[in-house]
């Protein structure tokens, strides 16, 4: 039988309802053997997760303050939840081991018992194996996930286990302190132990039906898109597709494993599936554009100089000059004899002058200027190569919104092109390219 492991966001855990919807989903396929949930989430708007609740508490232990209130109302949340699932369960030696812990075992240790007694309450509900992270996911001393040994502990760990139930978020380093990833942390556990059991599939249940084309901040009711690859997920996350962190991708990416992305309040929806190369045919791939995504802060640094295509090294020692004072580099189109860096804003700040100086001393250019609020935007879809016309409807439809293109670019892949525009027009750019390529295919 293939194996599928399931990951459940603190949205979809939230409450005891959510997690009766979660444990249906999980019940419902005996696939579903091994589950990675995060801690409980907001259960409304202007609720409190209950991560940011534990450093709350942490932050005062750790000046010696009374923390007793919100502690309180930690264990009031996850008591309503074990009395919402009707369980014969007491968490109350956990809790007392957390609050005698809490200010000297660090901030990552506080952060991670959400996690912690979320799965000890989810393995209950489930009847399933209850494995503390801590057990199998290692990381070093300095914090840093040791992938090979996390796979070999977890392999030997879930050999026997039928079902089990792994807390997302959180390990423990060699010397056995607590440590946490930095972001994505649930998704990172949970590509982590669907690459130790061969899964068939990861699925990553969520509160939206799949990956939206665009921002829905930015375009009304963005369609789903049905499946995308790794490379575009890739190319889309550069811009600040905030789907999945490469580091939750990279387990199950190099061992070929697809990522199913599902809405738990929608189950019957099919989501998003990320897929290698290898698994994209004509019928999966449908449309020319598979996401449009943009990114603010950026700016050009311009220049022109005669004859520059003469001299050898020229670009080279533009680039040392952006090394030597750690501005990182974006993109770098180019002309004869002109060149501009696209450069991130924010490692520039504070050094514009000197930057303008050292590069008169190390190039000598005709003509050197700044340019800020630049903004990045990348359409990106394996249809491209393919299909005919792309780049001249991507033109039209900027020109047709009266919108200035700073500069382009394209990758050898024909998978993406990249496109500088003011930052005033980024979303307008957006909204044009998705009516000339989606909205046009809907009708």
């Amino acid at each position: 039988m293939s194996i599928k492991v399931v990951k459940f966001g603190g949205s979809s855990l939230a409450d005891a309802g959510q997690i009766k919807k979660a444990a249906a989903i999980i019940k419902s396929e005996p696939e579903r053997r091994y589950v990675v949930p995060s801690a409980p989430g907001k259960r409304f708007k202007d609720d409190i997760k209950v991560t940011d609740m534990l450093y709350s508490c942490y932050e005062k232990a750790s000046l010696g303050e009374d923390f007793s209130a919100d502690f309180e109302n930690i264990k009031k949340r996850y008591n309503d939840i074990i009395a919402g699932l009707e369980l014969d369960l007491s968490l109350d030696a956990q809790f007392e081991q957390i609050r005698q812990n809490l200010a000297h075992a660090g901030r990552e240790y506080a952060a991670s018992r959400g996690e912690y007694l979320n799965g000890i309450v989810i393995a209950s509900y489930l009847g399933y194996t209850f494995i503390d992270a801590a057990d199998v996911i290692v990381f070093s001393d300095e914090g840093v996930m040791q992938r090979k040994e996390t796979v070999h502990k977890l392999r030997e760990r879930l050999a026997d286990v039928e079902n089990a139930v792994i807390p997302g978020f959180y390990g423990k380093s060699f010397s056995g302190v607590v440590r946490t990833f930095s972001r994505g942390g649930s998704d990172v556990t949970g590509s982590l132990v669907a690459r130790a059991v061969h899964a068939a599939v990861y699925e990553n249940w969520t509160d939206v039906s799949g990956i939206l084309v665009a921002d829905p901040r930015v375009v009304e009711d963005p369609v789903v898109i049905p499946v995308i690859t790794y490379k575009e997920l890739r190319e889309l996350s550069y811009m600040g597709f905030s789907v999945l962190h490469e580091d939750a991708i990279f387990p199950v990416r190099t061992a070929g494993i697809p990522i199913n992305i599902r809405n738990t309040n929608a189950p019957a929806d099919p989501g998003t599936m990320i897929v290698p190369d290898s698994e994209i045919n004509e019928e999966t791939a449908p449309r020319t554009i598979t996401g449009i995504a943009g990114k603010k802060g950026f700016c050009a640094v311009n220049m022109e100089k005669g004859m520059m295509n003469s001299e050898v090294g020229f670009i080279r020692d533009v680039l040392n000059v952006f090394a030597e004072l750690d501005i990182n580099v974006e993109h770098i189109p180019s002309g004869i004899d002109t060149l501009s860096i696209i450069a991130d804003a924010k490692s520039l700040e504070g050094k514009e002058q000197l930057l303008l100086s050292e590069l008169r001393k190390a190039v000598e250019p005709d003509s050197l200027e700044i340019e800020p609020e630049i903004a990045l935007l990348a359409i990106v879809g394996r249809g491209m190569r393919k299909t005919r016309g792309t780049a001249a409807r991507i033109f039209a439809s900027l020109a047709h919104g009266r919108i200035n293109v700073k500069m382009i670019d394209q990758g050898s892949s024909e998978l993406n092109v990249i496109i500088g525009v003011n930052e005033n027009d980024l979303h307008q750019a957006i909204r044009g390219i998705y009516d000339a390529f989606i909205s046009s295919t809907l009708d």
